[in-house]
């Protein structure tokens, strides 16, 4: 199983990074599913010690803290 390293050295496995925003927005999800980008940042409690987004849920997070 491949891993991806953050800076902050907490591992994030490909099969799971596929939920992650940081991933989905690279594959142009925010662009195509605007509604649901909306539904998973839209008032979020989490932000990713990684690439700073913003989220509702921590699983969409790779190195989630609250805000």
């Amino acid at each position: 199983m491949a891993e991806i390293n953050t800076k902050d050295k907490a591992i994030c496995t490909l099969e799971d990074h596929t939920e992650h925003l940081c991933y989905m927005i690279s594959q142009g999800f925010n662009i195509t599913d605007v509604q649901e980008f909306r539904a998973l940042t839209e008032k979020a409690k989490f932000r990713c010690n990684h690439c700073h987004r913003a989220a509702k849920n921590p699983f969409n997070l790779c190195v989630p803290e609250h805000l």
